[in-house]
């Protein structure tokens, strides 16, 4: 927003800087708080249900891993490039409106998901569900922030950290039972539509938020910009080094990186001109607020690649079941769990925050170091030590961002500078997914010609690497898939952890200011 000149404010400004306020009682609220956790609950699960239902859903529809890759970051890009929008409108317009939108959006994303026959119209519809998603991430954190004080909002922040971890922990559980049963993979996505449809109706019986008409400004070229710039990114990410496609070393990758140059030196332009900019480079150039980016972004690629292809290598390499594989990750699930109820106490009783951030980021690193060392015959124990160590990290670390974020902006900005944190985080997960895939269908296809070899087959007209079609595999050769895919994992896990290591070097640089204790 522009300033008055000569300090002095008119009507129209007052307006202007004026936010949603709570008109509820603390009973109220905390019963709006439950509908607002339902809707994120419904996002979370679908994401969680997709990454162990994905083998199977590509082995039925005929996909590959460039396509189990883009199943998965369709969705984070959608979330990513209109998190930051919802953001900004949270700030302009009504919060429990914009929320009921977006859970609306979830819900027509998840039926088209559900009744798709094709990969390209499985990829729109989790595009729409992205879109949903972005909303439900970005207004549950502004009301949140709207109807709650910092200092009591660790405790809340815990509570979304805990539903985060159950419904990580049912995902890969309840997708596995529904992939083995009569109900099929569609059920996958179909299934939060009911809890999405409770969510719309706790809302609009328990949130009452008066709100502050404001003259509305969207950055809508500040929107495209972005979006273009991160869907490039993203593209040339997925495809660069294959054989099918273009080299590191072509004029692909010129024009691509160079576009995504311009595009974001233009964006930057327009943030720094237009009244409301979608990405508000006055709030995210403070230290609190770019350090918790720069750690999120990190966190993104440990978090949504470790969701993404722990699941894939317990069906593949250990030829798990479905249920099987949402089984074998509990240890992950019981760690984000405990990790975010026990920080989330602790913050709300001591108001320091900044331990459980730097702790976190070092069980991170090590959690994904150890799972760094995995190959396709190792000791199941190892692997889950390596996988609570890193829930625990994920617990400690992913709302308490947020929350030190919320805690040093104006109420006026929480829309906004949440959005932007979950943004850069998606970003992150989004450039995480495509990349790590990218390196792991690389690493397979070359030990999966490799193997080949050794059995005598004549790899020249190309390998089993890129078809995740096992069912129709010879037993030889599926056995080669399943050891390529269980070495290739681990290099993509040691790979998260280098990127984590980023995190843990950004929180020792925030620095701790004490939490608000009033709204």
């Amino acid at each position: 927003m522009t300033n008055p000149p000569q300090g002095a404010a008119t009507p129209t400004d007052l307006t202007e800087t004026a936010a949603d306020t709570p008109q509820m009682t603390q009973r109220e609220v905390l019963r709006s708080i439950a509908g607002v956790l339902a809707s994120f609950f419904a996002a979370m699960l679908a994401a969680t249900i997709v990454a162990i239902a994905l083998p199977t859903i590509m082995d039925k529809l005929g996909g590959s891993q460039t396509d189990f890759n883009w199943v998965l970051s369709t969705t984070l890009l959608a979330n990513a490039a209109t998190t930051p929008i919802w953001g900004k409108m949270a700030d302009l317009f009504n919060k429990k409106k914009l929320l009921q939108v977006g859970i609306l959006i979830f819900i027509l994303g998840s039926f088209l998901a559900g009744m798709a026959w094709s990969i390209p119209v499985l990829l729109a519809a989790r595009v729409v569900q992205g879109i949903g998603m972005g909303g439900l991430t970005a207004m549950g954190m502004a009301v949140i922030g709207t109807v709650i004080a910092p200092r009591e909002r660790g405790r809340y922040s815990g509570y979304f950290g805990a539903v985060m971890a159950v419904s990580t922990a049912t995902g890969p559980l309840l997708g596995g039972f529904i992939v083995d049963s009569p109900l099929g993979w569609r059920w996958c996505f179909f299934f939060g539509i009911p809890i999405s449809v409770l969510s719309l109706i706790l809302i609009q019986k328990t949130l009452h938020l008066n709100h502050q008409k404001r003259t509305v400004r969207i950055d809508w070229g500040g929107a495209l910009l972005l979006t273009v710039a991160v869907s490039t990114l993203l593209i040339w990410v997925s495809y660069v080094g294959k054989d099918e496609y273009f080299a590191f070393n072509s004029w692909q990758t010129y024009t691509m990186l160079g576009a995504v140059a311009v595009l974001t030196a233009a964006l930057l332009l327009v943030e720094s001109r237009v009244v409301e900019p979608i990405i508000p480079l006055k709030i995210i150039a403070t230290r609190t607020t770019s350090l918790a980016i720069l750690a999120s972004v990190s966190i993104g690629v440990g978090m949504f690649g470790s969701g993404a292809f722990i699941g894939q290598y317990f069906q593949i390499a250990r030829e798990a079941t479905p249920t099987q594989a949402g089984l074998m990750t509990l240890p992950m699930i019981a760690g984000n769990y405990f990790g975010s109820v026990f920080s989330g106490q602790m913050i709300t009783r001591y108001g320091r925050w900044k331990v459980y951030l730097v702790i976190g980021s070092l069980l991170n690193v090590a959690g994904l170091g150890l799972l760094g060392f995995m190959h396709h015959d190792t000791e199941y124990w190892i692997l889950a030590i390596g996988m609570f160590l890193n829930g625990v990290g994920m617990g400690f670390m992913l709302q308490n961002l947020v929350l030190a974020v919320q805690n040093t902006v104006k109420v006026t900005d929480i829309g906004a500078a949440s959005s932007s944190v979950a943004f850069f985080r998606s970003v992150g997960g989004s450039a995480g997914v495509a990349f790590l895939g990218a390196m792991l269908a690389a690493q397979v296809a070359t030990l999966v010609s490799e193997g080949l070899e050794r059995l005598g087959v004549n790899t020249s007209k190309g390998g089993a690497g890129g078809s995740l079609n096992l069912s129709g595999m010879p037993p030889a050769v599926r056995g080669v898939v399943e050891s390529a895919y269980g070495e290739a994992t681990g290099l993509v896990f040691l790979v998260s952890a280098a990127v984590a290591a980023v995190a843990f070097i950004c929180i020792l640089c925030i620095k701790e200011v004490p939490l608000r204790k009033t709204i």
